[in-house]
């Protein structure tokens, strides 16, 4: 079967699902629409995996537009008309006049070049790996990596390194999976967990603060940071002779001093971030900061933008919206971040019931389990999805089912620390080029291999799940 036909047929499936799942045999205690839900998801979740990520959502939008109960009204509401819809958008806005400028390689030089940088080879990699991950809690995981790479083609040539040498493939791996638990670590410009926190708030009505969240993955994120380092030093091991002596700092020399303009975006950047933080950090000494965290995660960026394009210089905007809106907005993850808000809406709609026919069905079940036991399975289950599939039908189809599950233990489980960690998870690819798009372009790049990337990531991938049980949700299930 060719590639052509292979499409067609998925395609063929998932609008069987979508149109004639309604007409399967209800369990016991299912509402006709619950099945009706199933369906979609079930169809949609196929096209997701197997043809795209765009249109199928809006199809999804579209098939639970029909649904009694939810209509066309309901739906954009909960897909285009959802917070999150406005917060990703405006993001991508700010993050994008930000990587225009020199700030990013400027962050990362002054990583790789300093004093500690210089004390030996593994000094140089932990600097390396210290600057990816700093500024990647900043910015989405692809620009990151597309402003580190020629930094690491012009260190390897210094070093004289050629492709398939062992220092070059570790520097290569290094900065793949860095960029990817970076990703993870904060909710700033990074889709996942903004999805998880936002299904969170659409099952329950209640919220996952910024601080909340972070307080708990970026611990995670530094620990397996050092684990990655461990890795290298006694599993992968390279003769660093060649790296021992290393001196770039004449790179430096290569960037002009920061002017106004670079200045004006970073001080405007850096109050988007500090309205997103600030409110969780100081409710609790100035309680009147709280009124900022009620306008919504997509105020502050959407304030960002409109001073991005009102403040100018040389009669021009820092932010040509036009341009910002092409070039810098991901519409695919976008659109499929719509359909995954309408699906999960629809799932935890009380016309539809399904999440409650799942809490009655499994309460009877989970009442006997070591509540552990599904803090493990979900963590590894969004940890192998992600390697293996993409990230965002991940953080949609493990926190659908989580949710309810979770509830159906009474409290013995966090939810809000479960869902937090799916969405942390979710960001955690590094194993296969469908990870990721920056694993793709890693292994693209000559610089390591498809067998290298997956033996490496999948022993990471093991030590990302046990700190994140071991440590993530404890210190997740305390704060929230």
């Amino acid at each position: 079967m060719n590639q052509n036909s292979k499409r067609n047929f998925y395609i063929m499936i998932s609008f069987a699902l979508i149109i004639f799942g309604r007409f399967l045999p209800l369990p016991e205690g299912m509402k006709p629409a619950g099945m009706t839900v199933t369906g979609i998801f079930a169809g949609s979740l196929l096209l997701w995996l197997t043809v795209a990520i765009d249109w199928p959502s809006l199809l999804c939008i579209a098939a639970i537009g029909m649904i009694p109960g939810i209509g066309f009204k309901g739906v954009f509401l909960s897909s285009f008309g959802n917070e999150t819809f406005a917060f990703l958008m405006c993001t991508f806005m700010c993050t994008y006049v930000l990587s225009e400028t020199p700030f990013l390689k400027r962050c990362a030089l002054y990583f790789i070049t300093s004093p500690m940088a210089k004390k030996g080879p593994w000094m140089f990699i932990i600097s390396f790996l210290t600057a990816i991950i700093c500024i990647g809690c900043f910015v989405s995981p692809t620009v990151l990596f597309v402003v580190f790479l020629p930094i690491l083609e012009k260190i390897n040539e210094i070093l004289g390194l050629k492709k398939g040498d062992k220092i070059g493939n570790m520097l290569m791996i290094g900065l793949t999976f860095a960029v990817s638990v970076s990703a993870g670590m904060t909710p700033i410009a990074h889709v996942f967990s903004i999805m998880a926190m936002g299904f969170y708030t659409t099952a329950t009505g209640l919220t996952i603060g910024y601080a909340q969240y972070m307080v708990f993955a970026i611990p995670v994120g530094i620990i397996c940071i050092v684990l990655l380092l461990l890795m290298f030093r006694f599993i992968m091991n390279p003769d660093m002779s060649q790296i021992k002596n290393i001196d770039i700092s004449f790179l430096k020399n290569e960037l002009k001093p920061m002017e106004k303009k670079e200045k004006t975006i970073l001080a405007v950047f850096c109050l988007v971030v500090a309205l997103w933080v600030l409110p969780s950090l100081l409710k609790e000494i100035f309680p009147a900061v709280t009124q900022i965290s009620r306008m919504g995660t997509a105020m502050p960026p959407m304030l960002g933008i409109i001073l991005y394009s009102i403040i100018s210089f040389d009669g021009k905007p820092l932010l040509n919206f036009a341009e910002g809106m092409k070039k810098g907005v991901q519409w695919s993850s976008i659109i499929m971040a719509a359909g995954t808000l309408a699906i999960g809406s629809a799932m935890t709609n009380g016309n539809v019931g399904l999440a409650d026919y799942l809490i009655n069905v499994l309460s009877p079940i989970l009442k006997d389990i070591n509540p552990m036991l599904l803090v493990v399975a979900f963590t590894a289950w969004a940890c192998i999805q992600t390697n293996f599939s993409s990230n965002m039908v991940t953080v949609t189809v493990v926190t659908t089912v989580a949710i309810p599950l979770v509830q159906a233990t009474n409290g013995a489980i966090s939810c809000p620390a479960v869902v937090a960690i799916i969405g942390m998870m979710s960001a955690y690819a590094f194993a296969t080029p469908p990870a990721m798009p920056h694993v793709a372009m890693a292994i693209g790049s000559g610089w390591s291999d498809t067998s290298s990337v997956m033996k490496y990531g999948l022993i990471f991938m093991m030590f990302s799940i046990i700190v994140t049980v071991i440590v993530g949700y404890p210190i997740a299930a305390m704060l929230m």
